[in-house]
């Protein structure tokens, strides 16, 4: 037998546990382990079992999250609880001169209250010795510097970029709730590490699963400043002192996904209007689909079917995987199906894009109606007009613009019956404008026009003064807003103390959403109109130069672009101008995220 160089969390004795139906307290005490059959740190192991005696009845939760093996097994050991016991079965050969850690996290519960042990490790050798060192540190999101939770730390000691995704991880660890890990019971050497959201649980990476990587080599130290061992006391319970890591240079782990989602067609809808279809995918399209309309029937053609695709118009969301097909014409409206060869990008194994083929129907089924409700329907659909909603409100903001909407496409509008008005005492005067359309196909519009704070304006459509793509003119509109005072906003300039020209900062509100971005300045960054409240300051250096934060990839070796906290929160104040001194470079990593923004985010695929 050998010392036990293991994690284990220091016993406590027995809880009083009441007799008969009287009640009591609950219980909050955690089972006591009080037999190790073999014994913690045993080496030259030879068994296919192990055995742990505790003092209360006890169950296990959730075993395949919280009970990891290492080095990991392809074939997981059976691990069950049979009265106050639990044993682990193992399901494969073990290795040679091997150090083995099973680290049992919250698996093992009593029975009543499902109080966890917690923080309950097993190693064994296979060998002559356990091995003593390990590496620590944290794994955080790359985007916004949280800690990821319940994500596998591998380390590979295959120095071989390739090893990463064809061998299984050497030693293997779990980030806890606050991103930490610790690969345990390692051997001396040269390791590359990794994180793995492990969905496919292979220990090896696959396209898809988020991952972190450093191009650095490690060497793991050693992970206790003292040997402990592990003996039964006069009453058969395990006891010690805990154990005291020595914990090296902490290694940062930066976890992103790529951006390499499997593309493919998800369905077409249908089923609210029969004047429009939608097309939906899984992913961002680089271009849109070709449509080639067929027969609803491919052995006939019906004399009354048209080519439906050359009388619509195609409404693309800012990511091209919600597609809305507008129909334009009234004989290719009433088709209840319309079928179609429809030619798109999907991602084949290796997630490269190819060209697929599909046959898609668009099908509307009439909603079941009385005669009654039919009549009502055609009498509205007969008298509609176009409507406009408007973003317009009592206190506008300075520095947006005046947006309108139609629910269905505008065809063409009348300049002239379209008016921007400033109130002045009581008389409205006309204040010049330009109109820009907001997307493809006509249902959103903005107005463009030099105003001036705390004034008070209208927005006034005329009746009649535009068409939809069914010739349905509109009914008049007016909406009318008052833009607030100047008085009512900060400005805030973030002056960087290590300048980088690609540098972007970003102003984060107290939930760390952004609602500013700027390019850095050399003379300082002004964001101007804020609100007088709290916020805080993010930046991250725009390496590809796009104007956005882009994520790794593996296949590149690219790591995400880097991003830095300001440490401290900002408290704005009406009618004041501020100045902030960032230097993004002077605190660790680690240190930087100011506390109320960070959550710990878990490291389950969403």
């Amino acid at each position: 037998m050998c010392a036990a160089i293991c994690l284990i969390a220091t016993f406590s004795g027995c809880a009083n546990r009441g007799t008969g139906p009287q009640g009591g307290p609950k219980d909050t005490i955690a089972p006591v382990l009080i037999r190790e059959t073999p014994l913690n740190g045993t080496c030259n192991f030879t068994g296919k079992q192990i055995v742990l005696q505790f003092d209360e009845y006890v169950q296990l939760s959730n075993v395949s999250e919280n009970v990891l093996i290492s080095p990991p097994q392809q074939t997981p050991p059976i691990v069950k609880a049979i009265g106050k016991k639990v044993i682990v079965s193992f399901e494969e050969p073990l290795r040679d001169s091997t150090t083995y850690t099973i680290d049992f996290g919250q698996a093992i519960c009593d029975n009543n209250e499902k109080v966890p042990l917690g923080n309950y490790s097993f190693s064994f050798s296979t060998g002559e010795h356990i091995d003593t060192l390990a590496m620590f540190g944290k794994v955080i999101n790359a985007e916004d510097l949280n800690p990821v939770q319940g994500v596998i730390v591998g380390v590979q000691e295959i120095l071989d970029d390739s090893a990463f995704a064809t061998v299984p991880f050497t030693r293997i660890a779990k980030s806890d709730t606050t991103g930490q890990f610790g690969v345990l019971n390692m051997r001396g050497g040269n390791y590359r590490i990794y994180a793995l959201r492990d969905v496919s649980k292979d220990y090896l990476y696959q396209p898809s699963e988020a991952l972190a990587f450093t191009d650095e080599i490690f060497s793991p130290a050693l992970a206790y400043d003292s040997i402990t061992t592990y003996e039964p006391d006069s009453t058969g319970v395990l006891r010690s002192d805990s154990a005291w890591y020595h914990v090296p240079d902490t290694i940062v782990l930066k976890l992103f996904t790529e951006n390499k989602q499997r593309h493919y067609f998800i369905r077409a809808l249908r089923d609210k209007e029969q004047h429009y279809f939608t097309l939906l995918f899984s992913a961002p399209q680089d271009t849109l689909p070709t449509i080639v309309a067929l027969s609803p029937d491919s052995t006939r053609m019906d004399s009354t079917w048209v080519d439906f695709t050359q009388h619509m118009l195609c409404q693309a969301n800012p990511t091209n995987d919600t597609l809305v097909y507008w129909l334009t014409d009234s004989s290719a409206i009433s088709m209840d199906t319309l079928r179609f060869l429809m030619t798109y990008k999907m991602s084949d194994s290796l997630y490269q894009l190819v060209d697929t083929t599909d046959t898609v129907q668009a099908i509307y089924r009439h909603p079941r109606m009385s005669q009654k409700a039919i009549e009502a329907k055609q009498r509205q659909a007969a008298n509609r007009k176009v409507e406009f909603k408007s973003n317009a409100s009592t206190k506008f903001d300075i520095y947006r613009n005046v947006e309108w909407y139609s629910a269905t496409p505008l065809a063409d509008f009348s300049a002239d019956s379209i008016h921007l008005l400033e109130k002045v005492d009581t008389i409205l005067k006309p204040v010049p404008f330009i109109v820009e359309p907001l997307d493809s196909v006509g249902l959103r519009f903005a107005l463009h026009a030099k105003l001036e704070p705390e004034h008070i304006y209208t927005l006034r459509i005329d009746s009649g003064a535009v068409h939809d793509i069914y010739g349905i003119t509109n009914m008049p509109f007016k909406a009318e807003y008052k833009l607030r005072s100047l008085n009512e906003y900060s400005t805030l300039t973030i002056r960087l103390e290590h300048f980088d020209s690609r540098a972007r900062i970003q102003i984060l509100n107290e939930k760390d959403k952004v609602i500013r971005e700027e390019s850095a300045q050399p003379e300082g960054t002004k964001f101007e109109y804020l609100e007088a409240k709290s916020f805080y300051v993010r930046l991250y250096i725009d390496v590809d130069g796009n104007g956005q934060w882009t994520t790794g990839d593996w296949a590149l070796k690219r790591q995400p672009e880097p991003v830095y906290y300001y440490s401290k929160k900002l408290s704005l104040r009406a009618n004041w101008e501020f100045e902030e001194s960032f230097d993004h470079l002077a605190l660790p990593l680690l240190e930087q995220k100011p506390k109320a923004l960070i959550k710990t985010e878990t490291g389950k695929k969403k």
